[in-house]
């Protein structure tokens, strides 16, 4: 879910923080939620199974703070010059286990841009754009901190810290980037015993190097501990209650903190919403059908369009999609030369990458049709190549954000895996073809790589309903690839304090994305604490 994709804006920023960062193209995991964490002391209640996880709550930690957490509460943040104009930056504590605070610390990276005023001061204003593994102090000083709407930005100081393992935060590392560059081009839709061998082995290659990096880290990112970190934060801020604004994943961290802190929390916006309560085979496919869904928005806006190279006017979006199916289908027989410096070329694997980084934001569909027509008419792979390696947050210099190894690193802590076995995808892959026919194959493959994650899983599915909180806004577009709308829709009707704010229309998330009605509610919201009536509908 998110990244560095092609630098235009979407609802979130740049595409680079797209928020729900999908497994199946990635090779990393099949989905950005996950359940509540024991590791940590953790109040949740246990699900063992799919009914019983759609019932199971997440119990509010108790009101008072533990004597023994004090210290974190009570700590006082030295801030500095972040080398970015405008912004200040420092470090803040926290446990590395809950459970037993006096066993060592993580240290986390905090900035923010103060209120540039006039008018009263409202708190502080936390931001986070998904993935999990995005780095929010990246997306607050390259879009929230400078682009959120001028009148939320003078009344709240814009605050970020990247979650416990990604970015600036004690950043889980797997692999160097000769060796990610070969993750990613490894074949995700094996055709025989020894591609599938081959694919197991990158799995647990990339896992063992996740688990040599960090052996104890990898135990202690869980979405319930990043939660409990920013209630840390909220209070090392002087705020009373947490005003917060959270895309994609970012959403199932929201929910959690107010499922855990009902009564600090303050003014949420989830926008992107996951469903928490589904188990992470569920929640792979519910995704695949989404990214289905944004890809025969594509095809039938691709089709209208002279430059398209998967057919013309008279052309079905169902035969738009055999036609790219088949265009995979050659580049596994033959990967096309793309003018990479370090000899890469295009795979089937990127190429599918790269067309799923272009399903998060309508405004990439030109440049994929640009891409897809070099690709498939000039024999030359350079513009999905570029699409992928933005999507992987792959640098100029060859090297790679920790964006895939945090992603990992947190889902295959916060539910157990969706497949334990090659056996298991290859039984799904009818369902899985059936709610996508050309991403279905690939995306059932990669919901594979949990299952040799180092580390045993801390969460399950849970519901959060976070009695007792003040109104939470729940946004969910219609044609979101990602998180599919009904994932808005599941959440806010679990939430007690739920409204529902749907936007309908293409693209990942929805605020900052153009909607003069979506971005009037949510700014009102913010500022005022009054909450879009529940249901409300935006175009």
């Amino acid at each position: 879910m998110h990244t560095r994709r092609t630098h235009r804006r979407t609802r979130t920023g740049s595409t680079r923080f797209r928020g729900a960062l999908l497994a199946a193209a990635l090779l990393a995991t099949a989905c950005s939620a996950g359940g509540a964490s024991t590791s940590a002391g953790s109040p949740a209640a246990r699900a063992v199974g799919a009914t019983e996880a759609a019932t199971a709550a997440l119990t509010p930690l108790p009101q008072a703070t533990p004597s023994e957490l004090a210290p974190y509460y009570e700590q006082k943040l030295a801030w500095r010059d972040c080398g970015v104009p405008g912004f200040q930056c420092a470090t803040m504590k926290a446990p590395l286990d809950y459970a037993k605070p006096g066993e060592g610390d993580v240290r986390l990276a905090v900035a923010r841009k103060k209120a540039t005023g006039p008018g009263k001061r409202l708190g502080s204003l936390l931001v986070n754009p998904g993935g999990p593994g995005g780095s929010a102090i990246g997306y607050l000083q390259q879009y929230a901190g400078i682009g959120y709407p001028a009148k939320v930005r003078a009344q709240y100081d814009m605050v970020a810290v990247d979650p416990r393992g990604v970015a600036r935060s004690e950043p889980v590392e797997c692999l160097d980037g000769p060796e990610m560059d070969a993750y990613t081009q490894t074949d995700v839709t094996p055709d025989d015993a020894g591609e599938t061998d081959e694919l197991v082995d990158a799995y647990k290659e990339f896992a063992e190097g996740c688990g040599a990096d960090a052996p104890k880290l990898l135990r202690h990112v869980s979405t319930l501990e990043a939660a409990r970190d920013m209630d840390v934060l909220r209070a090392v801020l002087g705020d009373e209650k947490l005003t917060y604004v959270g895309a994609s994943y970012g959403t199932f961290l929201g929910a959690t903190y107010a499922g855990l802190f009902p009564d600090r929390t303050g003014r949420l916006v989830l926008d992107g919403a996951m469903d928490p309560s589904l188990p992470a085979r569920r929640l792979n496919l519910e995704q695949t059908e989404g990214f289905e869904t944004a890809f025969q928005s594509f095809a039938k806006d691709c089709v209208r369009q002279s430059d398209c190279p998967l057919g013309d006017k008279n052309t079905a979006p169902d035969q738009v999609g055999k036609n790219l199916k088949s265009f995979f289908d050659d580049l596994d027989a033959k990967p096309l030369p793309a003018g990479d410096s370090d000899g890469r070329k295009l795979t089937e694997s990127l190429a599918t990458t790269g067309v799923i980084a272009a399903m998060y934001d309508e405004g990439a569909w030109q440049q994929l049709r640009e891409s897809l027509t070099s690709a498939i008419k000039e024999k030359d792979g350079a513009g999905l190549l570029i699409l992928s390696d933005s999507y992987y947050e792959r640098e100029a210099d060859g090297g790679y954000s920790n964006l895939m190894f945090a992603n990992a690193a947190v889902n295959c802590l916060d539910l157990p895996a969706a497949f334990s076995s090659p056996d298991e995808v290859r039984d799904a892959l009818p369902e899985f073809e059936k709610a996508s026919p050309v991403f279905g194959e690939g995306l059932a493959w990669s919901s594979l790589n949990c299952a040799y994650w180092p580390v045993k899983p801390t969460g399950e599915p849970h519901r959060i309903e976070a009695a007792g909180a003040t109104p939470i806004v729940v946004v969910g577009t219609t044609r979101d690839p990602a998180t599919p709308y009904r994932w808005a829709e599941a959440l806010s009707d679990q939430l007690a304090s739920g409204h529902l704010l749907t936007y309908e229309g293409d693209g990942h998330t929805a605020y900052g994305r153009g909607s003069t009605c979506i971005d009037s509610a949510i700014n009102t919201y913010l500022l005022r604490g009054t909450a879009p009536e529940d249901g409300k509908r935006c175009s």
